[in-house]
Order: C-alpha cells, then structure tokens, then sequence
C-alpha cells in the first residue's frame, strides 16, 4: 500500500469575504503523481497555495509527511520538502540561469549538475539574464530551481500552458523520468491525454470543490464528463 505523503481533507478558502475552495480533500502517495485539473477560475491554483500555507485554509486539514502544515508559514512548509513550479514560471529575470538555479538550492540529491543533465539547454545558456530564454527554456528553469531545492514532492501549476509542441513533450518526459525516479508529483494541467500516462489519479475541480476523482482511464472513459468539467 502506498504512504500518503500529501494529505488535504475538506480544506476551506476564502479571498476576503468570498469563499473559493469549499471542502477540497486530495492526496499524494510517495513515489505516485497526481493531477489537479478543471476549467480556468475553478481553484487549482487555490487549492495549490493552501497546500503551500500562501492561502491558508479557514477549516480543514493539511499534513506533509505526517506534520500538520496548518499554521505554519510558506518558508516552514517549503523546507519540508515541498517544490513549486508556479503558473507563469516566476523566474528571477535579472538573474543568470545559474544565479536562478543555485539562489534555492539547498543540499541533497540534486544540483547544478544533475539539473543541466536533465535540461541540457540550461548549461549551454548558464551565463544568459533569464529574461533572455524562450517560454520554454524558462519553463525548464522553473522546474529545475524547484529540483535545486531537494524537494520530496514537486507540484507544478500549469506544468506546459502555452509552450510549443515539442517542448511540451519534453516536459512530460523529465516529469515521467523524475516519477520513475520516485519523486512524488502533484500537477495542473489541461492536456488530459499527456496527464493520464503520467498520473495515477486525477482531482477535478468545479467552482472551487471537488466534482470528480478517479484514474485518467477512467476520466478519458467519460467523454460527458471531460466536456462539462474540463471543456475537451
């Protein structure tokens, strides 16, 4: 039986008086990946930065690795092992690939090294500010500064959103090489297809609650329910 490494149950929201997550539970096993998906505004990147301690949870429970994440801060929580990939990559612009890759690291399994191994397009742009790499190189940095912090569990929000082709079908291989690895995932994403030959089990959200779960066979089996919660 798997560990759960990642455990919400029934965790509230609110963005000042407007309540927008209404008793999500979802869970990550080691070593397993998880997707979180749904129309846009429907609370998965909500539901991200609760798990993270940015939005903290009005009721419900949050554990890690069996610590109680309630209360404590971002920085707390991130330290426990916990790396974000954020929607829209958030690289330090001014900053070399380098000087992005090395500003989290800390020490473990994974560095500079191993990172540009991964991306080889990262070490051939180490000295380049950030500002100067495409979307997708960017999107390559973002995962390996996550990586550069060690982290026992990765989550990605919107892991290949506007990214070419081919540089979307790289993503998914170095996320389904780092799952065979035994890195824990946690993803967004709207490529239903990509996700269920990565994930064991899907979370669909629908006006900030949990509509649906269940395996990607099972959802891509559904064809009414793609339509009405995801829109493909």
């Amino acid at each position: 039986m798997t560990w759960l490494m990642l455990e919400a149950n029934d965790i509230t929201a609110f963005y000042g008086a407007a309540q927008v997550l209404f008793g999500v539970s979802l869970s990550v096993g080691e070593g397993e990946a998880v997707a979180l998906v749904g129309r846009n505004g429907m609370g998965k990147t909500t539901t991200i930065r609760t798990i993270l301690g940015l939005t903290p949870p009005a009721s419900g429970r949050v554990r890690f690795g069996g610590v109680a994440l309630n209360g404590l801060p971002p920085h707390r929580i991130a330290r426990l092992g916990l790396g974000l990939v954020p929607e829209g990559r958030q690289v330090f612009p001014t900053l070399s690939v380098r000087e992005n890759l090395i500003a989290t690291a800390r020490p473990g399994h994974w560095n500079a090294a191993r990172v540009t191994a991964l991306f080889p397009r990262l070490g051939e742009r180490a000295g380049q500010s950030a500002r100067t790499l495409s979307g997708g190189e960017q999107q390559m940095l973002a995962i390996g500064r996550a990586l550069m912090t060690n982290p026992r569990l990765l989550i990605l929000d919107e892991a290949t959103e506007g990214l070419a082709p081919l540089v979307r079908a790289e993503i998914w291989a170095v996320l389904a090489r780092l799952k065979a690895e035994g890195l824990a995932i946690l993803v967004v994403d709207k490529d239903v297809r990509a996700l269920s030959g990565l994930a064991e089990r899907f979370t669909v959200l629908q006006k900030g609650a949990v509509a649906w779960q269940g395996t990607g066979a099972a959802l891509l089996n559904e064809r009414e329910t793609l339509h009405a919660l995801i829109g493909v």
